[in-house]
């Protein structure tokens, strides 16, 4: 294994420049403990990090600059996962499709453009399921179907009007389509109260002598329609009428 050699390289390295004491110094029996270690290190040099860790802890290479430190970690960080032995722990790179991974062969999110199925990645989705581009998933999600939640559609592609857990190209009878939602919205008619009393007889115009008018009565609008419901019929209306004469008081 690659990474062991490297450290106990940087290990020997490291000792053949130990007569510098005030550098270094004896932690325990065995082991020597920079006094610039990171938490974690057993053994570490200024120059090249942690050279081993503490039991339970993994050993991991960070880039820095043109570099590469090593560092203890209690986890390995995303896109790693970890191996343990007797000797030492390791963090080892996920495959290059896989984002994150639990070993070597199980990928638990993919990169860009690639798809998870049964703990791999790839550019397609067996027969029979969908691409998920939001979750990055091969789904057992309908065609014409853009997001699904446990095999549930909770969005239709662009295309398409969401209803009851279901894509259509067009509502069905009652309902009409929302553009910006995406969905099917229930239909909604215009409703309208009763009519109101006619209101007093007003004389047309400025004719004085004439004694015809007009009367107007109005109703009320109870619900307005949605964009594809019933429209409201007319809300007012007017007839001729015949002003009544004043009695003049005696």
């Amino acid at each position: 294994m690659r990474v062991p050699l490297l450290i106990w390289i940087l290990h020997f390295m490291n000792l053949t420049k130990g007569h510098d004491h005030t550098k270094l110094q004896r932690y325990g029996r065995n082991s020597v403990v920079s006094r610039l270690c990171q938490t974690g290190c057993a053994t570490c040099s200024a120059l090249n990090g942690c050279l081993s860790c503490k039991p339970r802890l993994f050993f991991h290479l960070e880039v820095d600059g043109m570099r590469q430190r090593g560092v203890c970690l209690s986890s390995c960080p995303r896109g790693h996962y970890g191996i343990r032995s007797p000797h030492i722990n390791t963090c080892t790179r996920c495959k290059e499709d896989c984002a994150s991974c639990f070993n070597k062969n199980f990928c638990t999110r993919c990169r860009p453009g690639h798809f998870l199925f049964r703990g791999r990645c790839d550019v397609t989705c067996p027969k029979g399921l969908t691409p998920n581009s939001a979750l990055q998933e091969c789904t057992e999600c309908p065609a014409d179907c853009e997001l699904c939640v446990r095999d549930t559609c909770v969005r239709c592609r662009a295309d398409r009007y969401f209803l009851h857990g279901q894509c259509h190209p067009t509502c069905p009878r009652g309902f009409e389509p929302d553009v910006q939602l995406r969905q099917c919205t229930p239909q909604v008619h215009c409703e309208i109260g009763e009519w109101g009393e006619w209101g007093p007889c007003v004389r047309k115009g400025n004719v004085r002598a004439s004694r015809r008018g007009e009367e107007t009565r109005t109703r009320e609008i109870l619900c307005s329609p949605s964009v594809y419901g019933d429209p409201c019929p007319r809300v007012s209306e007017w007839r001729k009428c015949v002003i009544k004469k004043r009695l003049s008081p005696r």
